[in-house]
């Protein structure tokens, strides 16, 4: 039986039939791919070229804070809605930048993809908006981009809060390293279907429904597009940076507010498929993460969802705004 999935205001369309699905092309910067709020660019310099950094600016009601939301490596930025519609209503500003290689912005293949390379670049975006002291709020890998930003701005930073981030863990510690070449194999090796399966396996606990076709359907997208191959390398690139920059062994270092918000069903473990011979640790135990961050440093303040996952503020909203709304207090 075939089925469509859509809906009103949101630029995707997929069918499926049986297991397969077809999806709306996407370019590489998601040119038809609507966003929830104006979208704006900032032109720079990094690393000899010129680039464009796509961002969304809500700005502050007079004498509130800005937060600064940080998205992940399998997201736009366009999953904050929710989030950034909530925060401006309690009158409080927001950036939402897409991270070079990702989302709307550019995606140079000739690009030393580093967290501190991003951290810099999100801090020009700032201070070009004339932003000097925000609440820094990370998701999966931009959790690792947060706690970067954090770590080398800390006179920027007044709070720093995690969402289910990756990188609680030294992956290179318990995995074989892969070449990138590897990575970039594997993605153009992905189809539309793998990306469904995979986050309605690993996301959502075997849900599925149109909010989290959405969310992915970017993905799915520019797997279909003419621009996939480069956009696999990029991938490629991004995937490095995950396994050789930890962040973890730096936690004792941070000099701001820390609030880690974690949905205890996530098992997310970066590169499980490819272990150390004889490793025993069980990556992506989320029900433990928290502690063993608290044993790192116990100026962290952390704050569990039992029965979430990967994705809080996308599944279970209502529970996560709570913690989050008592981590901005």
């Amino acid at each position: 039986m075939k089925r469509a999935i859509f809906s009103l205001g949101f630029s995707f369309l997929i069918f499926t039939f049986s297991t397969i699905v077809f999806a709306k092309p996407f370019s590489k910067n998601l040119t038809d791919f609507e966003y929830p709020f104006d979208v704006h660019t900032m032109a720079f310099e990094s690393q000899g070229q010129g680039l464009a950094m796509a961002y969304m600016h809500l700005p502050a009601k007079e004498g509130q804070p800005t937060v600064l939301l940080l998205h992940g490596k399998n997201f736009a930025s366009s999953y904050w809605e929710t989030t950034a519609n909530w925060l401006h209503e309690q009158g409080y500003g927001v950036v939402i930048p897409d991270q070079i290689g990702f989302g709307k912005s550019d995606k140079p293949i000739n690009y030393q993809y580093s967290f501190a390379a991003l951290a810099n670049n999100t801090k020009q975006l700032l201070t070009s908006l004339n932003l000097e002291d925000v609440i820094v709020t990370g998701h999966s890998m931009g959790g690792m981009v947060a706690s970067r930003f954090a770590l080398n701005y800390p006179e920027s930073v007044s709070k720093l809060v995690l969402i289910n981030p990756i990188g609680l863990e030294n992956y290179l510690q318990y995995v074989d390293y892969k070449d990138v070449e590897f990575f970039q194999q594997n993605e153009l090796k992905k189809t539309p279907e793998n990306i469904v399966n995979y986050q309605k396996t690993n996301y959502y606990d075997g849900d599925w429904n149109d909010t989290y076709a959405f969310h992915a359907s970017h993905l799915m997208g520019w797997i279909e597009g003419d621009d996939w191959p480069q956009l696999a390398k990029v991938s490629a690139l991004t995937y490095d940076m995950i396994f050789t920059q930890p962040v973890i062994e730096e936690f004792d270092r941070f000099q701001v507010p820390v609030t880690l918000i974690l949905g205890t069903r996530d098992r997310t473990g970066p590169g499980r498929g490819w272990k150390k011979e004889g490793g025993t640790r069980e990556l992506g135990r989320y029900d433990r993460l928290g502690a063993e961050v608290k044993a790192r440093n116990n100026a962290i303040t952390v704050k569990e969802l039992d029965g979430l996952g990967h994705l809080p503020h996308i599944e279970g909203f209502s529970r996560f705004i709570k913690l989050y709304e008592e981590a901005l207090d």
